[in-house]
């Protein structure tokens, strides 16, 4: 039988897998929206960067007032899912122009940034040993939940974005009830009061920067990836004369999706080798990534999908364990505010990663389009590896780093 523990992870992942699924909802269904609505390009990038932005600004909220400390994280988590469920909904029923539905695409990235941070806070009071494997499910749970847009879109979500928009709903709104079912666990700090002082603690902490160093690097590849890999993959197989919008949906869910079983097993192995090897192992592969994918460009599906699954699974597998790392680093009362500093200052950096590539697909085409995203995972590497060598590291994963 399951431990409780177990339980509540099951249920948790399963929670936020469904929320997540509004993230990319309106991205995935953008081609039929611009078609639809007479989007400029710069205009259809905005309804995946509203997210972000909607995302960084709640988080940053989030962290000055440290609602996540002060509110038990699963009513934040319910109400947050339900908001952004609503917005996303409203886009599908009431919508038909550019600026209201990047105005809800933000206030759904808003919403968003109640969902995520309080949920790892959630595991992290249920799990001390294994902190990282939990956290490691819950981002692999994301992860999935980020690509089901795709799926929807692919198997009968093309040419119907109301489809996909309403899907994302309506699995975002039972994800909040899930959460609902989950109980503070024992490890879980009490409510803290409300502390303006918090935010400096946080950023003069060495170890809890430098895992934030990692992420940061990490978050600027991520989501300029995630969101232009539709586009990479239809640009790839029109190079090699076939494919269809279909087929890059599905591929780009699977690229995306596949990310979970990374996020799991790097989870696992990082509770046993060290959080900053794994880190550093996972950056390093979707690091080269990067440069590959201009290599295997054009080149026949057979090379294609194995390239795109190896990348979807490499360039998540870390993400969970730099927020495992900060909730180990942190001031404890307040590891729901240094998680949630941590992602918006990421996701703050993802709005110009994803900006970016479509200024360098003018100059260079889609072939080397993410050879610049090589930097972040570079970047993040020396931060880990620096973190790794500190006497901090020994609060990592019980002690290995």
């Amino acid at each position: 039988m399951p431990s409780r523990k177990h339980r509540v992870l099951l249920v948790m992942a399963v929670a936020e897998l469904l929320a997540m699924s509004l993230w990319f909802s309106a991205t995935a269904a953008a081609p039929e929206l611009a078609a639809e609505w007479g989007l400029t390009d710069a205009e259809t990038a905005w309804l995946t960067i509203a997210v972000q932005l909607g995302f960084v600004t709640g988080a940053l909220l989030s962290s000055v007032l440290t609602l996540s400390d002060v509110f038990r994280p699963r009513y934040l988590l319910a109400g947050s899912a339900v908001l952004g469920a609503a917005a996303t909904a409203l886009i599908a029923a009431a919508v038909s122009a550019a600026l209201p539905a990047i105005a809800l695409r933000f206030l759904t990235g808003v919403a968003l940034a109640g969902v995520y941070p309080p949920g790892m806070k959630i595991l992290a009071g249920w799990f001390e040993e294994g902190r990282g494997f939990a956290i490691g499910v819950l981002v692999g749970a994301l992860t999935v939940g980020s690509a089901l847009p795709h799926l929807i879109r692919a198997v009968g979500g093309v040419g119907q974005p109301r489809v996909v928009l309403y899907g994302a709903a309506a699995l975002a709104t039972l994800g909040g009830l899930l959460a609902l079912l989950v109980e503070p666990g024992p490890h879980q700090a009490p409510a803290a009061p409300f502390d303006p002082g918090a935010i400096g603690r946080i950023l003069r902490d060495r170890g809890t920067m430098l895992a934030n160093g990692g992420y940061f690097g990490h978050m600027w590849e991520l989501y300029a990836v995630w969101t232009w890999i539709p586009a990479y993959l239809i640009a790839s197989m029109a190079a090699n004369g076939g494919g269809s919008t279909g087929l890059a949906s599905l591929l780009a869910f699977a690229t995306i999706a596949v990310g979970g079983v990374g996020a799991v097993v790097a989870g696992s192995a990082a509770d046993r080798v060290g959080r900053t090897r794994v880190t550093s192992v996972s950056m390093a592969v979707s690091g080269l990534a990067c440069l590959a994918a201009g290599v295997v460009f054009g080149r026949s599906l057979f090379l294609l999908v194995p390239f795109v699954l190896v990348w979807g699974v490499a360039i998540v597998a870390d993400s969970a364990q730099f927020s495992a790392a900060v909730s180990e680093l942190a001031e404890q009362s307040y590891v729901g505010t240094a998680l949630t500093l941590q992602t918006a200052i990421g996701f703050l950096l993802t709005t110009i990663s994803i900006q970016l590539i479509p200024v360098v697909v003018d100059l260079v085409g889609w072939r080397w389009a993410f050879a610049p995203l090589v930097v972040g995972p570079l970047l993040g590497t020396l931060s880990m590896q620096w973190l790794r060598r500190l006497p901090e590291a020994t609060r990592l994963a019980g002690g290995r780093g």
